[in-house]
């Protein structure tokens, strides 16, 4: 009955039904006697006698959802489970990863909770071309190098949409996929908040799955923090149609760090329809965090040199008064109708209102070699931003002669207000040292208003083609998108404009997939990316000189190949980065500055054997600053820019233990300049080793479900390193940690 059978298996922890009726799925074959000793299979023409054709597999719902939808059509998981088989490409929609000329990954649900990873952040620990530029416990939001650029996580989508996520520090529980597109992206995603070009992270909603879900999780950090999070989804209607998931986590005590204490809440609401031609969602968040031990950005100051990393447990110069309250409430609705079997429209809102306030002392300054810093002196902050984002538009698919069309039309806004205010202590900076830190008493510092400072408006409209011929062999996907850029300051004081800017650019791109062989994708793209201009300020000869929107381009050219239950990618890349000089002699400011970075870069992941699965790769890169002011440091290397980055993780489910998996991680980062002085100063290169296991048994309390704990150590060898930073700011890696959970299903 099983020759010439085959099927892709099965991954993961599953109920024995469940894993049954996915190995068999498109077989031919179905079984019987699931609830006695005894398990039959049987070909499904045999059943009762009648003569039935199995029909390949297709969604369990009540209708059907077209290729170019968006809602309820995530692609599913890659052999292995920690990767997704593809992954949404903004304008373009869903793409399946052999179809992609970019390089793109998609971590799942599964990895992120097998991970334990505490925030959207940690969830890219895996990616080589990904680094940490900033540690989580300083008053800044979370951010990402990505190609050797600044990404910060503020500006990441959700479901496509920028600033709807919680702006410092997103929770991971609240994502079913954290996607990340390595590279400029205007044409398929438009201009992101802050003008980053290294690379896009979007993160795509948890939605209700067919089967009912209700699970709970217990979990505890080093040094002392406890918590727990609660899953709970369920589908409505005699077709499914209405579903609803619940996602709340709390996280609260004393963290690794010396006097830092972290207290998180958040609660997610996802709710969907499944209509016969109309789909439609509805996510609505809340978030908040409490933190005491705020950490200080660190400098080193001109001349000198760097010091041996304090350990970054003593969470060096960091008051144990000092502290952070941030908030967030968020919400965004969605809709699809298919105006006919190949055409789509949709449209998609969302608000966003954030809150911020904190005592701290901002940045550490460190004098010399022994660590004897200056700190600045305590300041009272408070910031609130508010964002409202829509898109509206419309995929088709069309066919003329033997070439495929895949059309997209969009157009796109955002709007954001942003608002501060600061006060800071008498007395200027003090002393202290990184491995011996001054700790003073907490100032009676007021807390300021938040008066409006600033206001921005990104508009675009979006076109794009996606060709295809010979069966989808060949793709070529040409389009461009309008971005119009607003933006204007405010007095604080008087809520008076003082300067304003709009500006347009029209951005295009072309890609190419070529697919000499059904698992080889050859790819390459031309691609920019958009930053607001600048205006020239006063003192200079062409002051309010207004320059247009800045472009970065990019070049890249790829392989990817899908070895069956293991997929490698191999690009190479090129990406051009302006920026403003200034002409001496006339005194003018002119748009003549560029740093380019090149690279090569090296995916893979999967299932090597079975119960053997791999995650990784490396980045090999080469950021020069081209041209600089004068020439004077041309052809220098830019600062924060390792030369080499190498992750490679595993996981191993034991043979002769069922349900015990072991895994680890190593990651390693060469040495990085961290400024443009001379003589030049480079941070060290560094390698850390996590480690972990994974039990997954009977759930004694519910028959046929499961319990399973987890334990993670990060950086197992407890090094005390410099992991990187941004523009001079340098930035400790973390020490080593535990993560421990039970999970249970019911």
């Amino acid at each position: 009955m099983l020759r010439g059978v085959s099927t892709s298996g099965v991954q993961g922890t599953m109920s024995v039904e469940e894993a049954l009726r996915r190995l068999l799925a498109g077989t031919g074959l179905t079984y019987s006697g699931i609830d006695g000793g005894t398990i039959t299979l049987q070909r499904v023409a045999q059943i009762g006698g009648q003569n039935v054709v199995q029909l390949d597999p297709v969604q369990v719902q009540g209708f059907p959802v077209p290729l170019q939808a968006m809602i309820d059509n995530i692609p599913p998981p890659y052999a292995g489970g920690q990767v997704a088989t593809g992954s949404q490409l903004g304008l373009l929609g869903n793409r399946g990863v052999m179809d992609t000329p970019f390089n793109q990954t998609s971590y799942t649900a599964k990895k992120v909770q097998d991970q334990q990873a505490k925030t959207i952040q940690d969830a890219l620990i895996d990616d080589p071309s990904v680094r940490t530029g900033r540690s989580e416990n300083t008053t800044g939001s979370d951010l990402l190098k990505i190609r050797g650029f600044n990404v910060d996580i503020a500006s990441a989508a959700y479901g496509g949409l920028y600033g709807m996520l919680p702006l410092s520090s997103p929770n991971a529980e609240l994502a079913e996929r954290v996607e990340v597109l390595k590279g400029p992206s205007a044409m398929l995603n438009g201009m992101a908040p802050g003008g980053f070009i290294g690379g896009t992270v979007n993160v795509v909603a948890k939605r209700a799955p067919d089967e009912p879900l209700s699970q709970a999780t217990a979990n505890y950090l080093s040094a002392g923090q406890f918590g727990g999070h609660v899953d709970v989804a369920r589908r409505f209607g005699e077709e499914k149609q209405f579903g609803i998931r619940l996602n709340t986590v709390f996280r609260a005590g004393q963290t690794d760090l010396q006097y830092n204490s972290d207290q998180r809440f958040m609660t997610v609401l996802g709710l969907d329809y499944r209509g016969e031609r109309v789909r439609l969602s509805a996510d609505l968040g809340y978030q908040d965090q409490y933190r005491v031990g705020v950490t200080p950005f660190l400098a080193l100051a001109a001349g000198a040199n760097l010091p041996w990393a304090p350990p970054a447990r003593n969470n060096p110069t960091a008051q144990p008064w000092s502290n952070s309250y941030r908030k967030d409430l968020f919400g965004v609705v969605r809709g699809e109708v298919d105006l006919a079997e190949n055409v789509t429209a949709y449209a998609a809102f969302g608000a966003h209102d954030y809150r911020n306030m904190g005592n701290y002392s901002l940045v550490t300054i460190i004098n010399n070699f022994n660590g004897a810093s200056s700190s600045f002196a305590p300041q009272s902050d408070s910031f609130y931003q508010i964002n409202l984002t829509g898109e509206v538009g419309v995929r088709a698919l069309a066919q003329t002669g033997p070439v495929g069309h895949e059309l997209a039309l969009t157009a796109t806004g955002f709007w954001s207000t942003l608002g501060n205010g600061s006060v800071q202590a008498p007395g200027g900076t003090f002393a202290t040292s990184i491995y011996n830190p001054t700790i003073i008493a907490q100032p009676n510092i007021p807390t300021p208003a938040s008066n409006k400072t600033s206001s921005q408006g990104l508009t675009s409209i979006g076109i794009a083609d996606t060709l295809s011929a010979a069966d989808g062999r060949v793709q070529l996907t040409a389009g461009a998108r309008l971005q119009q850029v607003q933006a204007t300051n405010f007095n604080a004081v008087s809520g008076a404009a003082t300067s304003s800017y709009d500006q347009s650019a029209i951005s295009p791109s072309v890609a190419l997939v070529f697919k000499p062989w059904e698992k080889v994708s050859l790819y390459g793209n031309f691609i920019q990316g958009l930053q607001q201009g600048s205006i020239v300020g006063p003192g200079f000869t062409n002051a309010g000189t207004i320059f247009p929107p800045f472009k970065s381009t990019q070049f890249e050219a790829g392989v990817k190949v899908d070895w069956g239950k293991l997929t490698t990618t191999a690009s190479i890349f090129q990406i051009s980065q302006p920026s403003i000089l200034t002409n001496l002699a006339t005194n003018t400011q002119y748009l003549g500055g560029e740093q380019v970075n090149q690279g090569f870069e090296f995916n893979f992941f999967g299932e090597v054997t079975e119960g053997f699965r791999v995650l990784g790769g490396f980045m090999l890169l080469n950021a020069v600053l081209t041209k600089t002011q004068g020439g004077l440091t041309d052809g220098w290397i830019a600062p924060f820019s390792p030369g080499a980055q190498f992750n490679l993780g595993a996981e191993w489910d034991l043979p002769f233990v069922r349900g015990l998996t072991l895994n680890s991680r190593f990651v390693y980062t060469g040495t990085q300049y961290f400024d443009t002085l001379s003589p030049r100063r480079q941070l060290p290169e560094w390698t850390r080793f996590d480690l972990g296991v994974r039990y997954a048994f009977d759930n004694p309390g519910a028959a046929g479900k499961l319990l399973v704990a987890r334990l993670n150590v990060e950086n197992v060898l407890d090094r005390s390193y410099w992991a990187g930073g941004t523009n001079t700011l340098l930035n400790l890696g973390a020490p080593r940690s535990f993560r421990l959970s039970l999970t249970a299903d019911f």
